[in-house]
């Protein structure tokens, strides 16, 4: 088998691209977490599409507006650079919905428009429920834990790495699901 780094990689919005401000509706409090920008330009110099899978359930909480989200993921874009797909969850937590993560919604919705196969992307993100959804999903993960990501999802990630930069790097290395 040749070893080929996948297709895409998907990334959780909070805590793993920008800083995690809760319920944020502000584009001015969005911050690039360290090591975000090598670490896309890394897989865009490598011709490998980039997203976003993202829960908002502040959404849902009336906390914030579906606009305010679309200007927040639009900073991001700025500080950034453009992605090639957004996945955003509006619901909240009890409404079942199969696309909030950790359910696979999102993540095959994100696959499904880049025309990837599951098997072909990796999601890294900074908590469990971004693995489970990956893996829900037939994708591979990587987690990068914060200081709010507990000791037993680090324990139980497949794959996990001190940054972003780190787990990109770790991507570009993985050989392909048979």
């Amino acid at each position: 088998m040749v070893t080929r780094p996948p297709r895409a990689v998907l990334f959780d919005r909070d805590g793993t691209l920008i800083r995690d401000v809760p319920y944020n509706g502000d584009p001015d409090l969005v911050e690039p977490m360290p090591t975000v920008r090598p670490a896309l330009a890394l897989l865009r110099r490598n011709g490998i599409a980039v997203g976003v899978v993202t829960n908002q359930s502040g959404v849902a909480r009336g906390l914030i507006t579906r606009d305010q989200v679309t200007a927040v993921n639009a900073r991001v874009e700025e500080l950034l650079g453009a992605m090639d797909v957004w996945a955003v969850c509006p619901h909240g937590v009890d409404e079942g919905c199969g696309c909030r993560k950790p359910a696979p919604g999102l993540v095959l919705a994100a696959v499904g428009a880049l025309g990837v196969a599951p098997a072909d992307a990796v999601v890294i993100g900074d908590i469990g429920s971004d693995v489970a959804a990956a893996t829900a999903a037939g994708c591979r993960a990587v987690l990068v834990p914060t200081p709010v990501t507990r000791f037993d999802e680090i324990r139980d990630a497949p794959m996990a790495a001190a940054t972003v930069l780190a787990a990109v790097e770790l991507v570009l290395a993985l050989e392909p699901v048979p």
